[in-house]
């Protein structure tokens, strides 16, 4: 009888036990309904956020004592905050088009115990725009610009052979002393020149990076330099030629770039050797450098072994192959760009369509179609075999009056923090068009291109190339000189 009075007594307390743990925990930062706080002991943070369209986020982050954080994409009470100064800070949102600001852009609330306080902001629309904004003055026919990870200079290569500092990036005047002077051994007949550099992945501990040049046998060299004792001159003295291709007859298609990929290996891009219509069919010749997209490691090169061949090049231990190539059938590719999202190759078109091809980061061996096709047509016959070929996932027409331009002059990817809103979305111009366009590339190799757009800028010239500084903002290069910083326009 006792025992059976004990078992109902407790099984009468469980109700109020499952009430008392239903009552227990915070929820906190992690989201759900806020919990009072029976203690009294802190407090919460009402943040209404309002006049956004239904499907787009709000950026909202709230900072706060004790190192808190936590960001909202719509309004939501935070609970069980300590006491003390929060800032609530919104970043601008784009749909489309549109662009919506925030106002206030940054709050401070004060959160006391066992009180709820708030912080309103409304977004409101306007047209998301660019504008360009000089940098220095004018350069000597500049043909690159660029600088290493997280450095705040920007580092300015000049067609003729020299390489120029500019000082936080905006300076009026660059340094007196060039970071590298090598006009000596550089071509510049036809589209020679001093080409592009690229600091090395490891630039802050080795000093290395590498430059693309033509020499004066109009060879297509690439050579690392250091740097010296001075920290604004690279030592002259220190060059080991990486790469020496041939390129004898013409003096024009000798590429341009050179760079690393987020594999730590570095690509070299050449062109097909000249002459209209790649008269010796070097970018179908898997036994030549040119026409091609080269890949070798350079981590541990020295005078008796400049580079390796990375174990994953697609053509190493064939016969009568070159084991540094990674991708054929490119006719001038200029400019091309690394980005997450894959591969960017700008590749510059003969006679009508200029493209640009978009593959994976491991797709190893593409034959982006030179010279069987331009573009996405068969090149100089009706019919052609396109099996195994790349088509672009990008084209446009050129010719005579044609306003897309005539050479495509490939960009970047945009990863700065400057304007998110243009996050994700290639830029590119046309040497011959001026302008500054975009899309937005989705699905990786194969991909999909959508949201083309012109931003209507003015004033950019002759577009030669972009560039991008050690904060991840992009710049436009133009045959007047001039450097231009891509930068927000005014709201319309």
């Amino acid at each position: 009888m006792l025992v059976d009075r004990a078992r109902k007594f407790l099984l009468s307390l469980l109700p109020l036990l499952f009430l008392l743990a239903a009552c227990g925990g915070g929820g906190g930062n992690a989201g759900g309904n806020p919990v009072p706080d029976p203690g009294g002991s802190t407090g919460s943070l009402q943040v209404n956020i309002n006049a956004l369209p239904a499907g787009v986020n709000a950026a909202v982050r709230v900072t706060g004592p004790n190192n808190f954080a936590q960001d909202l994409s719509a309004s939501r009470t935070l609970a069980s905050l300590a006491p003390g100064s929060y800032t609530v800070t919104a970043a601008n949102v784009s749909a489309g088009s549109a662009t919506y600001t925030a106002t206030p852009a940054t709050q401070t609330v004060t959160v006391t115990a066992g009180a709820t306080a708030s912080a309103t902001l409304a977004y409101s629309a306007g047209t998301f725009t660019l504008a360009l904004s000089q940098v220095g003055n004018t350069f000597d026919n500049p043909t690159f610009v660029t600088a290493p990870s997280g450095d705040e200079r920007l580092f300015v290569v000049e067609r003729n052979g020299i390489v120029r500092v500019l000082q936080n990036g905006t300076a009026s005047t660059p340094l007196t002393v060039p970071w590298l002077d090598i006009r000596a051994r550089v071509f510049t007949g036809g589209e020679g020149g001093l080409l592009s550099m690229a600091f090395d992945p490891d630039f802050g501990r080795n000093g290395y990076f590498y430059v693309y040049y033509t020499d004066l046998q109009q060879n297509i060299v690439v050579e690392r330099f250091g740097t010296s004792q001075l920290p604004n001159v690279a030592d002259a003295t220190s060059g080991l030629v990486i790469l020496r291709i041939p390129h004898p007859q013409y003096t024009n298609h000798f590429g341009g770039l050179v760079a690393f990929g987020p594999d730590g290996l570095l690509y070299v891009g050449t062109g097909d050797g000249g002459g209209a219509g790649d008269p010796f069919g070097n970018a179908q010749n898997l036994a030549v450098m040119l026409g091609k997209l080269l890949r070798v490691d350079v981590r541990n090169a020295n005078a008796g072994q400049p580079y390796a061949i990375p174990p994953g090049n697609p053509y190493l231990n064939q016969p009568g192959t070159r084991p540094e190539i990674w991708a054929s059938g490119l006719r001038n590719p200029w400019r091309f760009a690394f980005d997450t999202s894959g591969l960017y190759i700008a590749d510059v078109g003969q006679d009508e369509r200029e493209e640009v091809n978009i593959a994976a980061l491991a797709q190893a061996g593409a034959n982006y179609g030179w010279d069987i096709m331009e573009g996405t047509r068969c090149y100089g016959s009706a019919n052609c075999n396109r099996s195994g070929l790349v088509l672009p996932a990008f084209e446009y027409e050129h010719g005579a009056n044609n306003a897309n331009g005539c050479s495509i002059t490939g960009g970047y990817v945009y990863r700065g923090s400057a304007l998110p809103e243009l996050a994700g979305r290639y830029l590119y111009s046309d040497y011959c068009g001026g302008y500054l366009k975009s899309f937005l590339a989705t699905g990786g190799g194969a991909s999909t291109v959508s949201e083309a757009r012109n931003w209507n800028i003015t004033g950019a010239g002759q577009v030669v190339s972009f560039g991008r500084d050690g904060s991840g903002e992009l710049y436009i290069v133009s045959a007047n000189g001039r450097i231009y910083r891509i930068v927000r326009g005014p709201s319309a």
